[in-house]
């Protein structure tokens, strides 16, 4: 047993010595491999236990910067989404200042098709606004808060609107303008004096008791635009007359028992100007609602709504911007103060690895030199021998 071994003092001296060199070079090594001069609780309890509580809330502001950054991300989306919807809306606003500058109802019905297919791109561009299934332009259930610190009590609540219903009068209150209702007009003809047979399509117009040689035939919308003219010939028929009138945009006919009718969605008239007396006038009825666009008053008050709707953009868009401010003033924050919380842990356990190295070289002649001590006690000892 090693307990039975008698050493000499000199030699259990320097075999201590060793012993004490090879352990503090241990504890050295450690610090070096680890970069820390603190590995354990044993190390400095008080160091270990401080550094841990700023590593752990370090991790903890770390997570919530991951959710700031998804936030910035959902407000740039919101934010796109704003200004795509504000370039729509003053296209809107150019169709409607295109369809005051005319009086033609055929004209103004065809801005009006584009100022709606505008609005429905509109509400388009708001559904697709999202990002990673929230969108703060679809208003219930898209409210968005952003947690800045560990304990949850410093937030920010970002409100969504709703944008995908452009009608909404807690949104953008633009409606879709409104088509005029289908109205009817016709014009009949006769064989020679009223009451004979009526004119088949093949029939000459001017053998009619309405129309003669000469006459000029003018479709007339409700502004009193001119929308075509057809002089009456000697070879004119009935169905060169439902041809001029089918080439007018927006307007329809048909033709059965010697009558022409005209289908249009806003209220026309058919006037001929004749040196004889009983010249026919002719106008659409059953036009309950003229379109949107059809009086300048409506244009107008779509022009109000348009400003309106631009102005709570600009406003929700400041808004968006603020809220992107402060998440990303916060962001940095929170960037900056994970740094000085791992600083701080630093502090208490990270080792001076200049200074361990040099310990670790002066442990290592320190051994080397116990080394040779060692040798020299148990020589020392071994001098007995020379006596055999």
């Amino acid at each position: 047993m090693a307990s039975n071994i008698s050493l000499s003092s000199a030699v259990r001296s320097n075999l201590n010595a060793l012993q004490s060199t090879a352990q503090l070079m241990s504890g050295v090594q450690e610090k070096l491999s680890t970069g820390k001069k603190v590995n354990s609780a044993l190390d400095n309890p008080n160091s270990f236990f401080t550094a841990k509580g700023l590593e752990n809330r370090a991790g903890d502001l770390g997570s919530l910067l991951d959710d700031m950054g998804q936030s910035v991300q959902t407000l740039k989306a919101a934010d796109k989404g704003i200004n795509s919807i504000s370039g729509l809306v003053d296209a809107a606003k150019a169709k409607a200042n295109q369809a005051s500058q005319t009086s033609n109802q055929v004209e103004r019905a065809k801005y009006a098709k584009e100022f709606n297919e505008l609005l429905t791109q509109i509400e388009d561009v708001a559904k697709d606004s999202g990002y990673k299934g929230k969108n703060l332009l679809a208003g219930d259930g898209n409210d968005l808060k952003v947690t800045f610190n560990e304990s949850g009590k410093s937030s920010l609540s970002i409100t969504a609107v709703d944008y995908t219903d452009a009608s909404s009068t807690t949104g953008l209150n633009l409606s879709d303008i409104a088509s005029g209702t289908t109205g009817t007009a016709t014009v009949s003809f006769q064989n020679g004096t009223a009451g004979a047979a009526a004119l088949g399509s093949t029939g000459l117009v001017a053998a009619d008791s309405n129309f003669n040689v000469g006459d000029v035939i003018t479709l007339t919308d409700t502004n009193g635009s001119e929308l075509g003219k057809l002089e009456i010939k000697a070879d004119t028929t009935v169905k060169d007359f439902q041809n001029f009138i089918d080439e007018t945009e927006g307007v329809s006919t048909s033709f059965a028992s010697g009558t022409i009718t005209i289908t249009s969605d806003f209220k026309l008239s058919v006037n001929s100007k004749s040196s004889a007396a009983g010249a026919y006038t002719g106008t659409t009825t059953n036009n309950t609602a003229e379109g949107g666009f059809a009086k300048d008053t409506d244009i107008d008050a779509v022009m109000n709504k348009l400003k309106k709707a631009q102005d709570s953009l600009r406003s929700q868009a400041s808004t968006f911007g603020t809220n992107l401010s402060i998440v990303q003033n916060r962001q940095d924050f929170t960037t900056a103060m994970v740094n000085t919380l791992q600083e701080g842990a630093g502090k208490l356990t990270l080792a001076d690895t200049n200074q361990e190295g040099a310990n670790l070289l002066a442990l290592q002649t320190q051994q080397s030199l116990a080394s040779t001590a060692l040798s020299l006690a148990a020589q020392a000892d071994q001098n007995v021998l020379r006596l055999f």
